[in-house]
C-alpha cells in the first residue's frame, strides 16, 4: 500500500482554524458574557480543533498520528492540571483553618486603602521572587489580597490585575522560576546573564505598573468603605479564632518552596498543614462544614475532605463577607481543567498538521531589521500562547526557531532569552484558554476578560522590549573579534 504524501499547509490554510477560533470566541463573549468558561469556550476549541483536523487529514496526515499528537499535548499539561487540583484543595483547607480569613483580617487592619493596590503589587512581587512561582503566590497570598480588596470596595478585576502584575514580575525575575531557567536554556545563555539583562526592560515595565496602581489608589473615594470594613472585621472575628499563629501555615509553605521542594508535594504539604490548623484552631468551623453530629474526629475527617474536594461556604451574619468565605475545592477547578484539556487538543492538532510551523515561518521571513526580529519573536510567543495554550511551549518552540536566526545576525543569546520572557511568560496569563490564564481565573474566581485590562505589567512588557529594539537601547551584539556561542539543543 502506497503511503500518502504529506504536504505542508499554506499560510491561508494554517490561519483558517485560528480565524474560526477567534470569531467563535468573540461570539461567545457577546452571547455568554463572563460565563464562557462554563462550557462555551471548551466546545469552540473542540470545533476549531475539528476544522484543523480536517485540514491536516486533507494534507495527508493520518488520524492516528493526529491523535498521538493530541495525547502528547495533553500529557504536557498534566503537571499543571495536578497542581490546579491541589490548589483547589489548599484553598479549601486554608479557608476552614482560618488562614485566609486571618490574612484578610490583619490586612484590613494594617493596610491603608489608598495604597492598597500599590502594596498588593509589591507584596505579590516579593513573595513570587522568593518562591519563584506566580501560581503559588496567587493561590495563597493572592486569594487573601483579593478578599481584602473587595472588602475595601475595589473592583475585583483591578485587584486581580495588581496581584497578577506583581506575581508575574517575581516569576520572571526569580532564579527559582522554571520559566526563568527555561528561556536562557533555549536561547543558549546562562540564567544570571539572562536575569541581569532583563532588568533593562523589566525595570521600566514594572515601575510603570507600580506608579499606575499607586496613582489609582489616590483617585478612589473610600468614604463608604469604613463601615463595610468594620462589618467584615466583626463577621470574621465572630466566626473564626483569629491568631498570628495561623501565619505559620503560609510561612512554612513559602519555606518549603524556597527549599526547592517540587510544586506537587509542596502544595500537598500546605493543604495538610491547613487541615491540622483547622482541627486545632477552628473546631466549630470544621463541624459546620462537616454537617454531622458525630464525634469530633469523624467531623474532622468529613469536614477536611469536604473542604478539599467540594464547594463550601462559611455563613456569617454579614452577607457581603459570605462571598469571601467560600471556595470550590478541587471540584471548583474542573471547568478550568476542561478548558485546558480542550485547548491542548487544539494545540496538538495544529502542531501535528504543521500549521503552527507555517505561520511561524511566515512571521520570521518578514523580520529583516532588529525591531522586526524582536517584534516577530514577541508576536510568535504570543501566537503560541494563544494556539498551543501553554507558556512552556511559547518559550521552547520560538526559542528553538529563533536561536539560529539571532546568532546569524550577530545578536547575543540574552537578547533572545529576554524577548522570550518579556512576551511568552507574562502574556500567558492574558489568554483565557491558556493553562496560566485558565488557572489564575479559576483560582481567583475572576474571569480573564475582567482582569486583563488591569494587568499593566503583563501588557507593557512585550511593548517595552519592542521599544528598546526600535530605539536600539541595550541591544547586545557580538564584536568582530568575539567568538559566537553556538546553540546546543
Amino acid at each position: 500500500m502506497v503511503e500518502k504524501e504529506i504536504r505542508a499547509p499554506g499560510l491561508l490554510q494554517s490561519l483558517i482554524p485560528i480565524i474560526c477560533l477567534i470569531a467563535l470566541l468573540a461570539l461567545n463573549v457577546l452571547l455568554f458574557g463572563d460565563d464562557t468558561l462554563s462550557g462555551a469556550n471548551q466546545i469552540v476549541l473542540l470545533l476549531s480543533a475539528t476544522i484543523a483536523s480536517i485540514i491536516a487529514i486533507s494534507l495527508g496526515h493520518k488520524w492516528k498520528d493526529i491523535r498521538k499528537s493530541i495525547v502528547k499535548s495533553i500529557s504536557s499539561a498534566m503537571p499543571s492540571i495536578l497542581i490546579l487540583l491541589l490548589i483547589g484543595s489548599l484553598a479549601g483547607t486554608w479557608l476552614i483553618s482560618g488562614v485566609v480569613p486571618a490574612l484578610i483580617y490583619y490586612g484590613l487592619k494594617m493596610i491603608n486603602p489608598t495604597i492598597f493596590l500599590f502594596a498588593a503589587v509589591l507584596v505579590s512581587a516579593l513573595v513570587s521572587v522568593a518562591t519563584g512561582s506566580s501560581w503559588s503566590t496567587i493561590a495563597t497570598l493572592g486569594i487573601a489580597l483579593l478578599g481584602i480588596g473587595k472588602a475595601l470596595g475595589f473592583h475585583e478585576g483591578l485587584v486581580a490585575g495588581a496581584i497578577i502584575s506583581g506575581a508575574y514580575f517575581g516569576d520572571k525575575m526569580s532564579p527559582l522560576s522554571d520559566t526563568t531557567n527555561l528561556a536562557p536554556a533555549m536561547a543558549g545563555t546562562d540564567i544570571f546573564t539572562h536575569i541581569r539583562y532583563m532588568i533593562y526592560t523589566t525595570g521600566p515595565s514594572f515601575s510603570l505598573a507600580v506608579i499606575i496602581f499607586l496613582i489609582w489608589g489616590f483617585t478612589i473615594d473610600f468614604a463608604d468603605s469604613t463601615t463595610n470594613v468594620e462589618n467584615v472585621l466583626v463577621a470574621i472575628d465572630n466566626s473564626f479564632t483569629i491568631t498570628p499563629w495561623l501565619f505559620l501555615v503560609p510561612g512554612l509553605l513559602i519555606a518549603i518552596i524556597i527549599m526547592k521542594v517540587p510544586p506537587l508535594p509542596a502544595l500537598l504539604a500546605g493543604t495538610l498543614l491547613g487541615v491540622i490548623f483547622a482541627l486545632i484552631f477552628q473546631p466549630d468551623i470544621v463541624r459546620q462544614v462537616a454537617g454531622t453530629d458525630g464525634s469530633f474526629w469523624v467531623a474532622g475527617y468529613v469536614g477536611s475532605l469536604k473542604a478539599m474536594f467540594g464547594e463550601i461556604g462559611i455563613q456569617t451574619n454579614e452577607p457581603k463577607i459570605n462571598e469571601l468565605l467560600s471556595t470550590g475545592g478541587m471540584a471548583g477547578m474542573l471547568n478550568t481543567i476542561w478548558l485546558i484539556l480542550t485547548a491542548m487538543v487544539f494545540g496538538g492538532v495544529m502542531e501535528r498538521g504543521g500549521m503552527l510551523h507555517s505561520i511561524s515561518m511566515a512571521i520570521i521571513s518578514r523580520a529583516k531589521s532588529t525591531v522586526g526580529l524582536v517584534s516577530a519573536t514577541a508576536g510568535t510567543c504570543l501566537f503560541f500562547n494563544a494556539t498551543a495554550s501553554d507558556q512552556y511551549m511559547a518559550i521552547v518552540v520560538p526559542g528553538r526557531m529563533f536561536a539560529k536566526v539571532y546568532r546569524e545576525r550577530g545578536f547575543k543569546p540574552e537578547l533572545l532569552s529576554r524577548t522570550l520572557e518579556d512576551s511568552a511568560t507574562v502574556t500567558s496569563v492574558l489568554i483565557p484558554w491558556n493553562t496560566c490564564g485558565a488557572t489564575q481565573s479559576g483560582v481567583l474566581g475572576v474571569s480573564t476578560w475582567t482582569y486583563l485590562p488591569y494587568c499593566f505589567f503583563n501588557i507593557v512588557s512585550p511593548i517595552m522590549t519592542i521599544i528598546f529594539a526600535w530605539l536600539n537601547i541595550r541591544i547586545r551584539r557580538y564584536k568582530k573579534d568575539e567568538k559566537i556561542v553556538e546553540f546546543v539543543d
